[in-house]
C-alpha cells in the first residue's frame, strides 16, 4: 500500500494558504489570484495525472513524441455546492503516434491508472479527445 499523503496548510491572511506536502508547495488561493483556487488545482489535479499518464503509456508503447499538451474546462453547478458535474478534456500531442496508440492511453488513464478521476465523484462526465501533430 502506498504510503498516505500529508499535507500541511498555513493561513496567509484573506482567504489564502501556503500549502506544503513533504516534497512540494503551491498556494492556495480562493480568489485565484495569487495561485489556484482549490477548485482549479482539482481541475488541474485531473488534467495533469490523466496527462502524465498519457505521456507514460505512449512512451512505454515506444511512439516517440515532441510535446503533449492538455486543456481541461470544468463545469460546474450554479448553486452550492457548486461541485463540477462534468470535464472536458482536450490532448494535443506531437510526432508520430498513431491515434489508436493515443486513443488507448487516454482510455487506460480513465479506466484503470488516473488516480484523480477514480477519487473524484462517480456521476461525473468526462468527455475526451485528441489531435494528433507531425
Amino acid at each position: 500500500m502506498p504510503p498516505p499523503i500529508t499535507a500541511t496548510l498555513t493561513w496567509q491572511g484573506d482567504l489564502r494558504f501556503a500549502t506544503r506536502t513533504s516534497t512540494s508547495e503551491i498556494m492556495l488561493d480562493s480568489d485565484g489570484t495569487v495561485g489556484p483556487s482549490p477548485v482549479e488545482a482539482l481541475a488541474m489535479a485531473l488534467a495533469g495525472c490523466m496527462a502524465i499518464d498519457v505521456a507514460d503509456i505512449v512512451t512505454k508503447g515506444r511512439h516517440p513524441f515532441t510535446a503533449l499538451e492538455a486543456t481541461i474546462v470544468g463545469q460546474r453547478r450554479e448553486e452550492p455546492p457548486r461541485h463540477f458535474t462534468g470535464f472536458t478534456l482536450h490532448f494535443i500531442i506531437t510526432g508520430t503516434v498513431p491515434g489508436h496508440a493515443m486513443a488507448r492511453a487516454i482510455q487506460l488513464s480513465r479506466d484503470k491508472y488516473c488516480s484523480v478521476w477514480h477519487s473524484l465523484r462517480q456521476d461525473l462526465q468526462c468527455e475526451t479527445s485528441f489531435e494528433v501533430r507531425s
